[in-house]
């Protein structure tokens, strides 16, 4: 299955806001340099607790104020409203490509979505130390993946390269 091959349909922005939401997020943009962004995503998070749109605000908030571990919270909360929708297992470790081909059905772009949230928790537990669990959820994106579209690959070179520098020169660990 090519992960690139969709129409741009059920994207996780094409639902609709209410007013008040995107009042809100509008003001969260607006107010980020002001340092009331946070408030203000989590006031639109309260009204719509499954919002993506709301999800993505408030992700790229906390990864861009390096609180990894927030951002973590909000991937793992959005693989958590999507695999109903999309008909897939309740935890991402006993994802298959079987399971793909059916919530494809439901919507390529919300599947891409899910694989890109699954890609970001990796990311994410690598930045927080957890080097295993970090591995091991990119390890499953790259399995579903067979064609590296969404680029877990580059992720798993780039900690395989670390990892082996660390191994061969350990006192240069130190130094960092």
């Amino acid at each position: 299955m090519d992960l690139q091959d969709f129409d741009g349909e059920g994207l996780y922005f094409d639902a609709p806001l209410t007013p008040e939401l995107e009042q809100l997020l509008n003001a969260a943009s607006e107010g980020y340099s002001q340092g009331t962004a946070e408030a203000l995503l989590l006031a639109a998070q309260a009204l719509a607790p499954d919002n993506l749109t709301v999800m993505v605000g408030l992700y790229r908030f906390y990864y861009y104020q390096h609180r990894y571990q927030e951002a973590l919270q909000i991937a793992e909360r959005v693989m958590g409203i999507l695999a109903p929708k999309l008909k897939l297992p309740p935890h991402w470790n006993t994802l298959t490509v079987d399971h793909l081909s059916l919530a494809a059905q439901q919507g390529m772009g919300l599947l891409r979505f899910y694989l890109l949230a699954l890609k970001g928790a990796g990311y994410l537990n690598l930045r927080l130390g957890r080097f295993e669990q970090g591995k091991t959820m990119l390890l499953k994106v790259v399995e579903l993946d067979a064609d590296n579209r969404l680029g877990a690959q580059l992720l798993l070179d780039v900690l395989n390269n670390h990892s082996a520098e660390i191994l061969i020169f350990p006192a240069a660990e130190k130094r960092l």
